[in-house]
């Protein structure tokens, strides 16, 4: 009887100790095949966003790590995407907890040709590199393995000189992709250079939409007009507080805005502008300051920030890099009134020392929360903000 006994529970430790080692396997594998990391780390709170200068009632947090963390582009599930462009990846992240901090981070692809540029349409990832759009299909149900991306199309010129492409969906259903002028200031032979170029979300139908473009790398529809606007930085080598760079309108097809003729709508280029009159183009909506580095900008259209934010432009000034002193490193706001620039002041900085000098952020894009808060990328600290107002 005590021999039986013996066995039967040695059956039984077997038995539970079976079960615990099962549970343990099956919970690691789910680990293993979620394959995300920690979207926040230790890094975070080393940085001194205590210097960070807002209007009364804001604040601002982290709300994701992202290396050189670039344009955003969010699913109607929550999901964030982001690009880079000194590195070869594009991310994913998400707050699976709603206390607006991301938790969990995931490589979406690598060893892409500066992947800058992120758009979202119908469950599916769009990535701009310098010369192709990609596609990933089914990105959300897909995180962990994306598998591998389809070509939507290939024919963008591979110079990498203003090659990076910040790209977006229009209310039209096509999307839009930029191509900088591949220089300083020249004259492209091809019309595809300095322009916004669109085409069919299958790749088909490309076609140049806007000229004179030098480079954006940031543009969105107006909420009410749907009539696209961008940012477009200005040329270098003028002197520190010419040209300026500009904010931009087209709210139709085949506009051209002076690049590479003539800058801020008045102002002739030393070594271009004698073949063609400012006259000739269409003149930015507001000229903004010499050498910020305009990229991403949106219309406010969230409930939480006060109403005379509603439909307002937030441009993130990326900073200049060879001014004598230092501009840009802040985000902007262009304050608009029946389609006019009535304003254009600084929304939030201190990413820049102004005393030394010594910038250790970069805001790159702006995206709104559903919330109302709004996301600031930073691709020099690596980080994600998150703007938000208590009153």
């Amino acid at each position: 009887m005590k021999h039986l006994l013996s066995v039967l529970s040695l059956l039984f430790l077997f038995m539970v100790t079976s079960c615990e080692s099962s549970s343990k396997e099956s919970k690691d594998t789910i680990e293993t095949e979620d394959n995300s990391s920690p979207a926040i780390t230790e890094a975070s709170a080393q940085l001194p966003l205590n210097t960070i200068k807002l209007p009364p009632g804001f604040s601002i947090s982290v709300y994701a790590e992202v290396d050189n963390a670039r344009s955003m582009a969010m699913s109607p599930s929550g999901i964030l995407f982001v690009g880079n462009r000194n590195e070869d990846q594009v991310y994913a992240v998400k707050d699976t907890d709603g206390d607006f901090k991301a938790d969990k981070r995931w490589v979406i692809a690598s060893g892409l040709n500066m992947p800058n540029g992120v758009a979202f349409k119908d469950g599916d990832l769009y990535v701009a590199e310098v010369s192709r759009i990609l596609k990933f299909k089914d990105i959300e149900n897909n995180l962990s393995h994306p598998g591998e991306p389809e070509v939507v199309y290939d024919q963008y010129p591979t110079e990498t000189h203003h090659g990076w492409k910040y790209i977006a969906f229009g209310p039209d259903g096509k999307l839009y992709v930029p191509v900088g002028a591949p220089c300083n200031i020249c004259e492209p032979e091809e019309p595809i250079y300095a322009s916004i170029t669109r085409m069919n979300d299958d790749g088909t139908n490309m076609e140049v939409f806007a000229s004179g473009i030098r480079n954006t790398v940031g543009f969105t529809w107006h909420p009410e007009t749907k009539a696209l606007w961008f940012t477009d930085n200005g040329r270098d080598m003028m002197g520190d507080d010419i040209p300026p760079c500009e904010f931009n309108s087209a709210p139709t097809a085949g506009m051209h805005f002076g690049y590479p003729y003539c800058h801020g709508g008045t102002i002739k280029d030393p070594e271009f502008g004698d073949k063609r009159p400012c006259s000739d183009f269409t003149p930015p909506i507001q000229n903004l300051n010499a050498h910020v580095a305009p990229l991403g900008v949106k219309f406010y259209t969230g409930s939480m920030f006060p109403s005379e934010y509603k439909n307002q432009a937030f441009i993130a000034e990326h900073g200049s890099w060879n001014r004598t002193k230092k501009s840009g490193h802040l985000v902007s706001l262009v304050k608009l009134q029946g389609g006019k620039a009535v304003g254009y002041e600084t929304f939030a900085e201190g990413w820049l020392n102004q005393d030394t000098q010594e910038a250790w952020g970069r805001p790159v894009d702006v995206l709104v929360l559903p919330d109302g808060s709004m996301l600031i990328s930073d691709d020099k600290g690596g980080m994600i903000y998150r703007i938000s107002y208590s009153g």
